[in-house]
């Protein structure tokens, strides 16, 4: 079954159009700068090795889908002779709320419920809904199938995803862990337990979704015991430019200081903070890579140092207190743009961890860098296996589609 992948932001949408029959990506592309001047797509065909880039005026997602089944037809740069080669459309949204622990085709009630999780997600709603009415003005009829980054994480207890405020928040205004990345720890903590060749029930792993966002997740059996992000993708670990957990007295202490009001402090949590706000140079983990591999001589390597040292510091803590959750671990799994290709980060993370039956190959380590492959990282004595996962949420997203349509 050829599905459609639709990812909308508020001024993109990225795209992929996968065969879920035998998992082959057939194109990809992101249309960019939607509704602003010099808006552009860039096109991929796989087969062909095929590659497109050009301005086109997109004055919304439905100009934006239009283009994107312009390309996909094309005679010299598509990949399907019609629009009824596409049996189906898969979207990622990203904040189902308490709503959604799975996978739903998408009706008009589906849509009002989405509406009600905006307080959220709000950047990442709307614009998800502009692509779902993009897709449905475009190609009326079509199947159209929604994808929580937050469903896989309903899994938790109450102990996990309720906060130690007043309950009646929780009730009023469903303020709890909600987690994000979902779908990519879905992903790798499936491809993992698959490789531990041994039976999911049996399986404790820990993914770390490491990239300009990231989070940690405890997957026992198969399923989410507790992750780092929380009500907000603010919450958890160091990232490019979140801060990720701090001492909440910090934020009214520093509004009062810095005469700051609540969007302006959100502001600094959000946009400031992390390895930008740490270095002063940088939200860019390649850059501070950079800046510690020249040594003491690069004016930034203190800070870099210090920016990574926190990761460091906090994905060690993460893991160990998972598995403490756990009762025991089996494999740890690194994914996302910095999980896949950081050595040094891994490296550091791995280190001194032998305590808790964790022995990286550094050999191993070293090679695996932008590889599509799963890669084994830890030596054949570690008694916890570690591996580097490319992740696939769109794969993910295609087969839900599939599946959710042939049961139609």
């Amino acid at each position: 079954m050829n599905i459609l992948v639709v990812n909308a932001g508020s001024s993109s949408l990225k795209y992929q159009l996968i065969d879920t029959d035998t998992d082959t990506l057939y194109a990809k592309g992101i249309c960019e700068r939607i509704g602003m001047d010099g808006s552009l797509i860039e096109h991929k065909q796989i087969a062909k090795g095929l590659k497109v880039k050009k301005e086109s005026p997109m004055k919304d997602h439905a100009d934006a889908m239009k283009l994107v089944v312009d390309h996909l037809t094309d005679p010299e740069v598509g990949c399907i002779s019609g629009m009824d080669e596409i049996q189906a459309i898969g979207h990622r949204v990203v904040h189902g709320g308490a709503y959604f622990s799975e996978s739903i085709l998408m009706t008009e009630d589906v849509l009002k419920k989405i509406e009600l999780c905006r307080d959220f997600a709000p950047l990442h709603t709307d614009a998800h809904l502009m692509g779902i009415r993009g897709c449905l003005e475009i190609m009326p009829g079509k199947p159209q199938a929604l994808v929580f980054d937050t469903a896989f994480h309903q899994t938790m207890k109450p102990e996990s995803y309720v906060y130690p405020l007043p309950y009646e928040y929780y009730e009023k205004y469903g303020i709890r862990r909600y987690g994000m990345h979902g779908t990519s720890h879905r992903y790798v903590s499936g491809q993992m337990a698959a490789l531990l060749n041994k039976p999911v029930e049996d399986t404790k792993i820990v993914t770390c979704h490491i990239g300009n966002g990231s989070s940690i997740t405890a997957v026992k059996s198969g399923k989410v015991v507790d992750t780092s992000m929380g009500f907000t993708p603010l919450a958890g670990v160091e990232m490019g430019t979140r801060c990720g957990d701090i001492d909440p007295a910090i934020i009214p202490y520093l509004m009062e200081r810095e005469n700051l009001s609540p969007a302006e402090i959100n502001n600094v949590m959000n946009k400031k903070s992390g390895f930008l706000g740490v270095t002063g140079f940088s939200s860019d983990s390649r850059d501070l890579e950079d800046a510690i591999a020249a040594g003491p001589s690069d004016p930034n390597y203190e800070r870099a140092l210090l920016a990574y040292g926190i990761l460091r510091n906090e994905l060690k803590k993460y893991i160990g207190s998972y598995a403490a959750l756990m009762n025991g671990l089996d494999a740890v799994v690194f994914t996302a743009g910095i999980g896949e290709n950081s050595i040094m980060l891994r490296q550091m993370v791995c280190e001194d961890m032998e305590w808790m039956g964790i022995e990286l190959d550094e050999e191993a380590n070293k090679k695996a860098f932008r590889t599509s492959d799963s890669t084994k990282i830890s030596k054949d004595s570690s008694k916890v296996t570690v591996y580097v996962i490319p992740t696939n949420e769109e794969l993910v997203i295609a087969k839900d589609t599939a599946a959710l349509v042939a049961a139609k």
